[in-house]
């Protein structure tokens, strides 16, 4: 009786599966790619102030307390969504001016409360921080936060 699997059909099977599972994943990979650029991306176009807020968002470190589209610490509230509940997504002087408030009255001093330290930003960067923040609220987050409270 001759044996069912030999080394060359095993042999064969091996790469013949192995080029397939290459093939698939080379395939989810442009699918994924291509998903992120066109569809989930923000509607917003990345300009010079949006680069300046992350910067400003990565050396402050806020993703230590805040959480951005679910990622990050949950000490603080979720900011992916913070100028849609402000009501300032499509009006950038008034996303500034608001975030520019809401800055210089913290700490808050309410009993009870977290806290956010102090920050001495200037204009330019506060600016850049709204602006990132409104870039980061146009993402499609496919449903995310659950709610607008984040």
């Amino acid at each position: 009786m001759a044996e069912l699997l030999t080394k060359s059909r095993a042999r064969n099977i091996f790469y013949g599966g192995s080029i397939f599972f290459v093939v698939v994943f080379v395939a989810m990979t442009v699918h994924s790619h291509r998903y992120v650029v066109n569809t989930s991306t923000a509607g917003m176009e990345l300009s010079e102030e949006v680069v300046r807020g992350k910067h400003v968002w990565e050396r402050e470190s806020c993703i230590n307390c805040h959480s951005l589209h679910g990622e990050g610490a949950y000490f603080a509230p979720e900011v992916g969504n913070v100028m849609t509940r402000w009501g300032v997504l499509d009006d950038p002087e008034g996303a500034f001016e608001i975030l520019k408030g809401w800055i210089e009255a913290q700490p808050s001093g309410i009993p009870g409360r977290r806290q956010m330290p102090a920050y001495e930003f200037t204009d330019e960067e506060l600016r850049g921080l709204a602006e990132f923040l409104r870039w980061a609220d146009q993402t499609d987050t496919q449903g995310w936060p659950p709610n607008d409270a984040g």
